[in-house]
């Protein structure tokens, strides 16, 4: 074996490949074949999408094991550490495991370097296929038709929706981009898109490759109430009186239909009853969406980090004034377009405290700063300089809501693990 230490392996990963992202399927697909992977013995959800994508995994993996189902859910990134990508019947894959399995995937790479996420994925299917589960939740990384996940043919192809991101890999404009996402399409198998707005090359690359396509008004209907309640309807269920989603915001509820409709369209393999739906969709809960950690000063996560993300964060604040001050810890990362996440949100706060990643790819607090103004900052710094400060300076009844990027969450998580244990 290689190394023996999972953040070996990790560390190693990150220079086996010339490029961090390098979108192709030749190489995961020659290893995936060595490794018998290609073929999943259990049905396998597939999920893509701009925004939207963690939120789905999150709910099918609720309901399917409210139903009593074994699963096995790959998502990315992490927030704390690295097993909260693989999960096995509700659990993170503890370090030993994923040991094993990357030694598996070194042994049968041959001459092929992979990358990062591709050896990830490799890892998590092969965990999988030794599991002996029931059904597989797998989140694509980044587009689809290229994305590593791609790599297994989905028995159901879930796209969440569709927004500007990532133009440097998957186009400038929402048609390009909905093609490569419906990329994960499949001939003869069911599609589903979650989102009201769809562009019209998420149909075209439908019929272009023969899927079956669903969507919200053409396959699958829901209906919210103003008590939260919603119904939902398809050919072959009908759920009036469900429960609002365990995750806050008015897009959630699009977020569950779309999940609602994949698993019915599995229903003659993995039925799942009306109450495993109901309890399932109440308790689903995702770290860093909309999370609150509760105490004098309410600390609110969100992994907020694109135009559409940004505006539905705006969204969900206006809806939910706070006692006191509500303030920003932003950062983002540079290949971010910095007014399309800042402007939604600028009214939202009485002052942002701008945080200095230590990440070669993240803006700087005074790029940021200058783009606010000096008027709306707050204070700068690192996560040991200035998180002590914004504590500090903090009131009872204050809101601190912290965004931008999945590294924005994380330090701020390890800062209140570390604060708490203190």
């Amino acid at each position: 074996m290689r190394f023996q230490r999972l953040d070996d392996w990790l560390a190693w990963q990150e220079t086996l490949h010339p490029k961090a992202i390098d979108l192709g399927l030749e190489r995961v697909h020659r290893v995936a074949r060595t490794l018998d992977l290609l073929k999943p013995v259990c049905p396998v959800l597939t999920v893509a999408g701009t925004n939207g994508k963690g939120s789905a995994v999150a709910y099918a993996e609720a309901i399917w094991r409210a139903a009593g189902y074994r699963t096995g859910c790959y998502t990315s990134p992490h927030l704390l550490h690295y097993s909260e990508r693989v999960r096995i019947d509700g659990q993170p894959v503890d370090d030993r495991s994923l040991v094993e399995a990357f030694d598996a995937v070194d042994c049968a790479r041959g001459g092929d370097t992979l990358s990062y996420f591709e050896f990830g994925t490799l890892a998590a299917l092969w965990l999988f296929r030794r599991a002996a589960l029931d059904a597989l939740v797998l989140e694509v990384g980044l587009g689809g038709r290229l994305d590593a996940v791609n790599v297994v043919d989905a028995s159901v192809a879930l796209v969440t929706s569709i927004g500007l991101d990532h133009a440097d890999w998957l186009g400038t404009d929402l048609q390009q981009i909905g093609r490569e996402k419906a990329g994960i399409f499949r001939e003869g198998r069911p599609a589903v898109y979650a989102a009201d707005d769809m562009p019209e090359s998420i149909d075209e690359t439908a019929a272009s490759v023969g899927a079956v396509l669903y969507r919200p008004g053409a396959g699958f209907h829901c209906q919210r109430h103003p008590d939260g309640s919603w119904d939902y309807r398809d050919a072959i269920q009908d759920l009036p009186g469900l429960p609002p989603p365990g995750l806050t915001g008015a897009v959630q509820y699009g977020n569950a239909a779309g999940v609602l409709c994949a698993l019915g369209l599995l229903s003659d393999r993995l039925p799942v009853t009306p109450a495993a739906v109901r309890g399932g969709i109440g308790a689903t809960r995702l770290a860093g969406r909309m999370q609150h950690l509760p105490g004098a000063v309410d600390w609110l996560l969100d992994v907020a980090h694109n135009a559409d993300s940004a505006a539905t964060l705006a969204s969900n604040l206006t809806l939910a004034p706070c006692a006191g001050r509500r303030m920003a810890l932003f950062a983002l990362m540079a290949r971010k377009e910095l007014a399309s996440v800042v402007d939604p949100l600028r009214a939202c706060f009485d002052g942002w405290y701008l945080l200095d990643l230590p990440d070669d790819d993240a803006r700087s607090a005074v790029e940021v700063a200058d783009y606010l103004g000096k008027e709306a900052v707050m204070d700068t710094g690192s996560v040991d300089q200035l998180l002590p400060r914004l504590d500090a300076a903090l009131r009872p009844g204050d809101q601190l809501v912290v965004f931008g990027s999945f590294r924005t969450v994380e330090e701020a998580l390890r800062y209140r693990s570390r604060s708490v244990a203190a």
